[in-house]
């Protein structure tokens, strides 16, 4: 893989999703970002995330790797040179709090390991991502199914979107969005990020 650069990730890209946290269904992208420093890999290892300052929700996501830089006209088949399962744990009470007093989620969003990504692949295209849905599966139990299918917003309209507004190189990561289905971590929770029926990465959650 190459260096870690921007991590952009994108909230609220699936209706059930926002509808079960009670949100409103964005119109435009809603974007946020994690500091690179925040990625860690589900290797096997354990993750280690705080247990002091209240829920930690996990958000398991299908992720983007740039592999060039973007010019406009590009399409996802021809930048994205690989992929991932990801997730994107939030401290979701402090979460609540910043968005009532309308600050940015940074503090909810961006501590360490907050951004665990399985092995990445090979990105098959757009249209055999179609073809296959990815999964998080804790204690054996599957707790989230996603299908690209399913987004409010393309993976074009995320890269363009980005490129637009805040700019796209090498090396940048995409959270495409999370499905329904997200919930509260527990100690020693163990997590397995699936691509159909493979598995490309596990971790044991310890506070």
């Amino acid at each position: 893989m190459n260096q870690i650069g921007t991590i952009y990730c994108v909230g609220r890209n699936y209706v059930r999703h926002a509808e079960e946290l009670n949100n409103d269904v964005p119109e435009s992208p809603l974007l946020f970002t994690k500091p690179s420093h925040s990625y860690t890999r589900a290797n096997g290892a354990d993750i280690y995330l705080p247990g002091d300052r209240g829920d930690v929700h996990y958000e398991a996501e299908l992720v983007l790797q740039i592999g060039k830089p973007y010019k406009k006209g590009i399409i996802v088949d021809e930048i994205v040179d690989q992929m991932a399962i990801g997730i994107d744990f939030t401290l979701r009470d402090i979460q609540s709090d910043l968005k009532k007093k309308g600050h940015p989620w940074l503090l909810a969003k961006g501590f360490p390991n907050s951004a665990v990504l399985s092995r990445f692949i090979t990105f098959p295209g757009v249209e055999e991502c179609r073809k296959r849905s990815f999964s998080l599966t804790i204690n054996g139990k599957q707790v989230q199914k996603g299908n690209i299918q399913d987004l409010i917003f393309d993976f074009q309209t995320l890269l363009d979107y980005c490129a637009s507004h805040v700019g796209l190189q090498q090396g940048d990561l995409i959270f495409t969005g999370t499905p329904e289905g997200v919930g509260a971590v527990s100690n020693n929770d163990h997590f397995c990020l699936q691509w159909g029926e493979d598995n490309l990465g596990e971790c044991t959650i310890k506070f």
